[in-house]
């Protein structure tokens, strides 16, 4: 009994050190570079649930964007000095403030936008989080975008219930379309990581996947809509959104465990079981505490789940409730 109540974090740790030996024995000389512990499974969902984290490099390149700038202001007043008459100093007057009051905007969204982004990063323990939430309400004005989405993110992590509200007091009307679109995904990731399929399907139907620019931001509306189409009903749709990505590609980054993830209930959904078994263990390659997800969760496709029973089986890493159920 006493190796059946062995954590899951336990479990991880002795899959860690047997594969560490060629052998995969224990007690077998470990060759090559050591392996990292595998991280908990708070931390694994909490990457997971992260979605739209900004990265280090800021969100556009403000030198490139003031050099262009320049150089057409300085076309516009050279035309202005040729035609003749005040009409052409007037209009490149009007263009020259307008685009300073444009460029002056835009330089205050990039510091908040990388302010936000800073603050994201250093919240990665419970403490951190409450200090960041706590940044949000006194740094930021009340009703600003930018600040409820990294709000609701930081509450993602141990209260997803209170991150839909915060990101349902957005009203989505009257919001740009890539912002509202941004709000729709996290909501949908939530309601999926809930359960609440339906909920997210609704969301996910709203995203348009065809429009938008930025390449991490297209992947991971893609991941989003194809999870919530997979899980209800829409498997092929799914599957044939997903593979327009390659999540193997260098610049997937975070990105390819999501990738993965839908891959794995599209796959579900067309009854792919060579597919499940990829998408799965390409997720244990990860790290193995991804695959517990799929186990004893709610809505999720029987062949999902059995498979996934498999590998985490064979791998040593038991989840709880079937090691308190064997007790």
């Amino acid at each position: 009994m006493a190796s059946d109540e062995k954590t899951e974090t336990d479990a991880a740790d002795d899959t860690a050190k047997a594969s560490a030996s060629p052998s995969g024995a224990p007690g077998a000389k470990a060759s090559g570079k050591k392996k990292k512990k595998p991280k908990s499974q708070a931390e694994v969902q909490a990457e997971l649930r992260a979605v739209g984290k900004g990265d280090d490099r800021p969100p556009v390149d403000l030198k490139k964007i003031y050099l262009r700038v320049f150089g057409i202001a300085v076309v516009v007043w050279i035309v202005a000095f040729i035609v003749p008459g005040k009409i052409g100093l007037v209009v490149a007057a009007v263009l020259s403030v307008a685009a300073a009051g444009g460029l002056v905007w835009l330089d205050k969204w990039v510091k908040k936008q990388t302010a936000l982004g800073n603050l994201l990063r250093g919240a990665d323990t419970a403490e951190g989080r409450k200090e960041a939430l706590a940044r949000l309400d006194t740094d930021f004005k009340k009703g600003d975008t930018s600040a409820v989405i990294a709000k609701a993110q930081l509450q993602m992590q141990e209260d997803p219930r209170a991150a839909l509200a915060t990101l349902e007091s957005v009203k989505l009307d009257k919001e740009l379309g890539p912002v509202a679109g941004q709000v729709r995904a996290l909501r949908a990731t939530i309601h999926l990581t809930l359960g609440e399929t339906q909920e997210a399907r609704s969301l996910a139907d709203a995203l348009d996947l065809g429009k938008q620019q930025e390449p991490k931001t297209r992947v991971m509306f893609a991941a989003v809509a194809a999870e919530a189409w997979a899980r209800t009903g829409l498997g092929k749709k799914a599957v044939d959104t997903l593979e327009l990505f390659n999540p193997e590609a260098p610049e997937m980054g975070e990105m390819r465990a999501q990738l993965w993830r839908a891959r794995a209930f599209a796959y579900a959904a067309t009854n792919d079981t060579k597919g499940i078994a990829r998408a799965l263990k390409k997720l244990a390659e990860i790290n193995p505490h991804l695959l517990g997800m799929f186990v004893g969760q709610k809505k999720v496709h029987p062949l999902l789940e059995r498979e996934a029973k498999q590998i985490v089986m064979k791998m040593g890493i038991v989840p709880r409730k079937m090691v308190r159920q064997r007790m």
